[in-house]
């Protein structure tokens, strides 16, 4: 393939209405709309990058990726995969996602409790801060950090003071839904990805109602995927040309894809 393969459609069943959801591993009753999508193009990715978070930001794109002595954020080619630049965490934490906040980037760490603070346009490290629980997925939405810590909460911290203003609880109808992790915050409303599922969840960041999911089983199949740790993991936002990006764990691909209705 070239830097960028455009046009490969892929069509999977749109799920609206009273019925099963029947994706991947998730199977339970729920009239909670479901999108299906098509690849617009596929960029070159690191596959070697156990990546934890994806944010592109005024023509930029930059990964957090994770494991103990290999977590790295980096400024990312879109068009060739190449990594442009790149700073080290220290060998005893383990990256987590990452988002950016005026000339900052924040990045979180799993279980240390600690938050990461980097100018956006050097990577040199401006600052840390206590982050109670465990860190998973981060994004923002202007006003708030939101941050994820793999179970069904979502978390709302003020930047000034990184100490938490309320929380939210993300339910499908009766259900909640658990495993949060990667986030981005796309017009208006909080996208995740879900620990080990092939789907994207939209969640109001009002209320934390479930509000679509999106199926992306056979993007990149599951049998094509090694090790085991290869899952779905990875959502990036282009606002200005309104593209949507997602990757995951040790993927050789990086795609835009659109929601198809």
């Amino acid at each position: 393939m070239t830097s960028a393969v455009k046009g490969r459609v892929v069509w999977l069943a749109v799920v609206a209405g009273c019925g099963m959801l029947l994706l991947g591993a998730w199977v339970w009753a729920s009239s909670t709309p479901v999108a299906g999508f098509r690849v617009v193009a596929s960029f070159p990715h690191d596959s070697e990058a156990f990546t934890q978070g994806l944010v592109f930001d005024a023509g930029t794109l930059f990964e957090g990726t994770g494991k103990h002595g290999h977590s790295t954020l980096r400024r990312v080619d879109l068009e060739t995969g190449a990594v442009l630049q790149q700073a080290a965490l220290p060998r005893e934490l383990f990256g987590e996602g990452i988002t950016v906040w005026g000339d900052e980037i924040v990045q979180l760490s799993w279980k240390a409790h600690r938050g990461l603070r980097y100018d956006r346009g050097t990577f040199e490290p401006v600052g840390e801060f206590h982050l109670p629980g465990e860190g998973w997925g981060i994004t923002q939405d202007g006003r708030h950090w939101i941050i994820s810590d793999g179970t069904d909460t979502l978390r709302f911290l003020d930047p000034g003071s990184a100490t938490e203003v309320r929380r939210i609880q993300v339910r499908d109808g009766a259900r909640t839904v658990e495993r949060l992790n990667e986030l981005e915050y796309i017009n208006g409303e909080v996208w995740a990805n879900i620990w080990y599922q092939d789907r994207l969840v939209r969640i109001s960041p009002e209320d934390g109602r479930v509000l679509g999911y999106v199926d992306l089983s056979g993007l990149w199949p599951s049998v094509r995927r090694r090790p085991t740790e290869a899952v779905l993991n990875g959502i990036a936002y282009d606002a200005i040309g309104q593209r949507l990006f997602v990757t995951g764990k040790y993927w050789p691909w990086l795609y835009q894809i659109e929601v198809r209705q």
